[in-house]
């Protein structure tokens, strides 16, 4: 399908109840990689739909800059492709940050909302400076495109690493296959390694998209959700993005990082449906 003027791959799943739409996060996500284990289960009483985001998966190629403001006009034009007006959303690091502003900005088109490991959400990073500037030196980041399309051992060892249980994982080999060939699709494509939601995010000394300050006005019912371990979003900022919107719920799931739906996908879809189960 074609959604503001580029591609756009949807996987469907399920035949009846309410619409959940699924948004992956940056990098080396797709649709069919992180929420492999979780849609089946999800599509139990739900209709799901899950999408490549722009420059990922089956969603190529796209040309422009996909960031904050791109994501404000795509997500409400995809709903309206998809015959879709109102939707519980659900989305993971990026695919959080893009679901929070939309359910800001269209209150009246989110029925719940479930942010997992959620991006936008802080005024500084660690090391802000110093990532602001490497960001932007020319050629850098389609370079690290072009190396992890070549270095198909040193992503197994990344998601071993990143992983809880490492090389253990369930599924572990189908979700080294999934991020290679993603890394060779963004080298094929001279995409650079990191999305624009993720560049033009950053500023020298502060983030230029923190949706926290905006949180209280959040409306519609909320579930936070972080990996007891998760390295990139750190338990004070999920606790303060919790207190700041009003009547939200949290779950802090044990024995997961930063990707929850591969290292605890059957407690995180528990924990999601018992939200849904309460608000749907």
């Amino acid at each position: 399908m074609t959604v503001c003027g580029g591609p756009v791959r949807l996987y469907r799943a399920g035949e009846s109840g309410p619409p959940l739409l699924l948004l992956h996060g940056a990098m080396l996500d797709t649709g069919q990689g992180v929420w492999h284990d979780v849609v089946g289960q999800l599509a139990r009483g739900y209709r799901v739909h899950v999408i490549d985001m722009p420059r990922h998966g089956g969603s190529r190629p796209w040309t422009g800059r996909l960031d904050d403001n791109f994501y404000r006009r795509f997500v409400p034009a995809l709903l309206d492709a998809i015959g879709v007006s109102r939707v519980g959303v659900i989305g993971l690091s990026m695919g959080a940050g893009v679901a929070v502003r939309f359910a800001l900005d269209h209150p009246d088109r989110v029925s719940a909302l479930v942010a997992v490991g959620p991006g936008g959400i802080g005024a500084k990073r660690r090391y802000q400076f110093l990532t602001w500037a490497v960001m932007r030196v020319p050629g850098l980041l389609r370079s690290c495109s072009w190396a992890l399309a070549r270095l198909p051992g040193y992503l197994r060892s990344a998601l071993a690493a990143s992983l809880t249980a490492g090389a253990d994982t369930p599924g572990f080999e189908r979700i080294v296959e999934h991020a290679v060939a993603e890394a060779r699709a963004k080298s094929r494509h001279r995409e650079k390694v990191l999305d624009d939601w993720q560049i033009y995010a950053y500023g020298p000394g502060a983030m230029r998209l923190d949706l926290a300050p905006e949180l209280p006005t959040l409306t519609v019912p909320t579930l936070w959700v972080r990996g007891a371990g998760d390295p990139l979003v750190g338990a004070d900022e999920f606790a303060a993005a919790r207190a700041r919107t009003p009547g939200s719920r949290s779950a802090t799931i044990p024995g997961a990082g930063h990707i929850v739906t591969y290292d605890q996908p059957e407690v995180f879809v528990r924990v999601v449906r018992e939200f849904l189960a309460t608000v749907l």
